[in-house]
């Protein structure tokens, strides 16, 4: 008779959770957990900065999701039996940085700082994007499948976010800013 050897999956959830994979899961989940905690600071002052009534109601919109991204991360923390635990987030704050240095460089009421606010946040959803879509890898990874539909749901909305914006910036605001 064969001995088998275990496999990955098959190893205790106790082992998972000492495994430096796990680990490496919980460090991403803390930093895109302070992400989100200071893009939710972040966004108002996005909003209040923009020119387009839908750019507002955009970024609006998005704080709200934002806030419940914070609160699904929780969740998560919690299913996992850990503490929600944020870890400075050297990419995100690099990101708000660059957005805040957009709006402070450029005129006030105009569609050009529309278009780097759209910038501006594009590129935190293509952070946040990447984060999420590798945590939920991590997570199918290491079968913490309830964890891996929340962060999918979170993914799911950080991309629909990515398209509004793009449809906005399409669709009007670079063309009244290219003609600024």
């Amino acid at each position: 008779m064969a001995t088998q050897t275990p496999t990955a999956s098959s190893a205790s959830s106790k082992e998972m959770k000492n495994s430096k994979f796990h680990k490496l899961f919980l460090q991403e989940l803390k930093d895109i957990y302070w992400a989100e905690k200071n893009l939710v600071k972040a966004l108002p002052k996005m909003e209040k900065a923009a020119t387009s009534s839908k750019l507002s109601q955009a970024i609006a919109s998005h704080l709200e999701e934002t806030e419940n991204h914070v609160s699904r991360l929780e969740e998560v923390f919690q299913l996992l039996d850990e503490k929600a635990q944020a870890k400075k987030c050297e990419a995100m704050e690099g990101l708000l940085a660059e957005a805040k240095s957009i709006v402070e460089d450029t005129k006030s009421d105009t569609m050009v700082r529309d278009a780097g606010i759209i910038i501006a946040c594009q590129k935190v959803e293509h952070y946040e994007i990447a984060s999420y879509g590798s945590l939920v890898e991590l997570a199918k990874k290491m079968e913490h499948n309830e964890c891996a539909e929340k962060l999918s749901q979170t993914l799911d909305e950080e991309k629909k976010a990515d398209k509004k914006l793009t449809k906005l910036a399409e669709s009007e605001i670079n063309d009244k800013a290219s003609q600024e």
